[in-house]
């Protein structure tokens, strides 16, 4: 048995651009493919293994739960946060429409980067990227879920609770998921979460402005800017660029000639484009996932 439900999608929105979007897509519990992203999520109380793909329509998405629910609403609140259907990106494409770099962005519908099921997924994950290379957080992550996710019964399983994260010691994330420094950081969130100390659910909704929201986030041990100014992206807050060192390269090919230098040269190019130049350097930066994308590619 199974849950089944649509999703309208806003007019712009493009399912390919949206799956290759960002590298969250290749982090357990997610998969991708080509036309599919699947993933594990709590669903009523226990965990199911999801999929979703382009409805026939082609201005919906249909997505399947390995699981019967009495009340569909919280798969459709799933697909809705994962692919942020709710999100109004007008005054992005405002900005990129008359840009001779960024003119594509609105036309193959870019923008809609994919986030997990909760913010808490995303702190985590934003924590595993710090300081290391893609390889190595696509192990943690990996290691995090299979070690601590609680399972659907089929061998699947879903990314770890606070509370499952809390029950373990600083050597378990030393050894078994290969933490390294992350060990104690891993250990604090969890338990300030579990005791109401942290909510980062609260993070998506507040009225709070921006920089006070990055001092907030920042109170986490060992998020600083860059990881910060990520998580921001994913709340819908783009004000910051979230410099690290795989985009930074990429402005030097593109916009330097190659060669480095200082950050406010890169943030002085993108100042134009104001409380959303967060997501014009991810768009001009990756415009290649973009354009290559299933379907993109032919309208560009």
């Amino acid at each position: 048995m199974s849950s089944i439900v649509t999703i309208r999608t806003p007019a712009e929105f493009n399912f390919a651009s949206c799956l290759r979007s960002h590298g969250w897509v290749d982090l357990a519990p997610f998969g991708v493919t080509q036309d599919k992203l699947t993933g594990v999520l709590a669903l009523d109380g226990s965990v199911a293994r999801f999929d979703v793909s382009q409805g026939p329509e082609g201005n919906k998405l249909k997505a399947r739960a390995r699981k019967k629910t009495a009340d569909n609403r919280c798969l459709k609140d799933a697909m809705i946060r994962i692919f942020r259907l709710d999100e109004n990106l007008s005054g992005f494409y405002s900005k990129t429409q008359n840009d001779a770099e960024l003119e594509w962005v609105g036309r193959v519908g870019a923008g809609r980067l994919v986030r997990s099921p909760t913010v808490w997924e995303d702190l985590v994950k934003t924590l595993c990227t710090t300081n290391c290379s893609w390889g190595l957080t696509l192990k943690m992550v990996s290691n995090l879920v299979e070690k601590l996710g609680e399972s659907d019964g089929n061998g699947d399983r879903a990314f770890p609770t606070p509370d499952a994260m809390a029950a373990v010691d600083e050597d378990f994330y030393r050894n078994e998921i290969r933490a390294g420094y992350r060990s104690p950081y891993f250990l604090e969130l969890s338990k300030r979460v579990c005791i109401g100390e942290i909510d980062p659910e609260s993070w998506l909704s507040t009225e709070l402005a921006t920089n006070e929201l990055k001092k907030a986030i920042k109170g986490v041990k060992g998020v600083g800017d860059y990881a910060a100014e990520n998580l921001l992206k994913l709340l819908g807050r783009y004000d910051g660029l979230a410099l690290d060192s795989w985009l930074r390269a990429r402005f030097y090919e593109r916009y330097n000639n190659g060669r480095p230098c200082p950050d406010g040269k890169i943030e002085k190019h993108y100042v134009g484009y104001g409380e959303w130049k967060g997501l014009a350097i991810w768009c001009d930066m990756n415009r290649d996932w973009y354009l290559n994308s299933q379907n993109a590619a032919a309208d560009v």
